[in-house]
């Protein structure tokens, strides 16, 4: 007999994968007899069966599902507040529905927190999907976050920096990076990664000091990577939440967005931004001032704070 299935939509990136983890695992341990089976990118596939929350990726762009599609026992959006990821789930005639509360007229009704749990950027990520699901009864605890090494983890005593960040708002500028990279790379190798279009950028922040491996790694091997590095020092991206998953000392850049809504858990890490001159566009081509007020000693200060603290597991 086939086992029923629970189909959660997070078709998002890789960040978005990580901090989604408490909330899958949750739905694994509250649904034993049950497949969950992610609706993500294809290329997350790895990392997120890693987890050992997820038995089955479905690979999906954005907030819709491919077609035809089994009819699952239970849906779950962890994608976000609707109206598009809240049809995508409808048109599959779920039996139960969980996500947060959406009123769309002539559809099933979906009850759950409402829009100002959604909105609210005191609230991280990690707690507000946990926050839906415990609200339809899931038993969810935002600090289940950590990944188990990989068999094979990294290269020990490497530094990785990672430039890229996919909008200019969260962009620390390359020049600061390199002037990182130089000084850390007399304590040290030093690994710039970064996903295929932004192998220039490595490469200009790299210079002679530091190999690039940007372009060159799938999310899995990016994570095997993180987990065995000394340090990783990165803006407010999904290599950030591989820091956080593994406990490698990192230091983080955080520009339009506030910490508060994505920053990393408690430990090994220093988050680095001013809130008094945030602008707060994430989706600007430019950097956000809260980032721009970061300067270079202030990261090296806080790469030497956090360095080799990794905690016990």
């Amino acid at each position: 007999m086939t086992a029923p299935t629970v189909l959660a939509l997070r078709a998002l990136g890789l960040g978005d994968l990580l901090v989604g983890v408490p909330a899958l695992r949750a739905l694994h341990r509250a649904f034993p007899e049950h497949r969950i089976v992610l609706a993500a990118p294809g290329e997350l596939a790895a990392l997120a069966t890693w987890t050992g929350a997820v038995d089955e990726v479905l690979p999906t762009t954005g907030p819709c599902l491919p077609r035809p599609l089994a009819r699952p026992d239970v849906a779950v959006n962890l994608h976000g507040a609707g109206p598009a990821s809240h049809r995508a789930l409808d048109a599959v005639r779920p039996h139960r529905r969980i996500g947060p509360a959406r009123d769309d007229p002539g559809r099933p009704r979906w009850a759950g927190p409402g829009p100002e749990l959604m909105a609210d950027p005191a609230v991280h990520e990690r707690e507000r999907w946990c926050a839906v699901l415990r609200h339809h009864g899931v038993a969810a605890d935002a600090s289940d976050l950590r990944l188990a090494l990989p068999p094979a983890a990294g290269r020990r005593g490497v530094t990785v920096v990672h430039p890229g960040a996919a909008f200019g708002a969260k962009r620390w500028p390359a020049p600061r990076f390199a002037a990182v990279v130089r000084a850390l790379g007399r304590d040290g190798p030093v690994v710039v990664t970064g996903g295929a279009a932004e192998v220039d950028l490595a490469r200009q922040v790299a210079g002679d000091t530091a190999t690039v491996c940007a372009g060159a790694t799938s999310p899995l091997e990016l994570a095997t990577l993180v987990a065995g590095a000394e340090l990783v020092v990165c803006g407010d991206t999904g290599v950030a939440h591989l820091a956080s998953a593994f406990g490698t000392p990192s230091v983080v850049l955080f520009g339009p967005v506030p910490p508060s809504r994505w920053g990393p858990p408690p430990g090994p890490h220093r988050v680095l931004t001013d809130a008094g001159s945030r602008r707060g566009e994430p989706f600007a081509a430019t950097p956000d001032p809260a980032l721009l007020a970061v300067g270079v000693d202030d990261v090296l200060r806080a790469a030497a704070q956090v360095r080799g603290a990794r905690p016990a597991r």
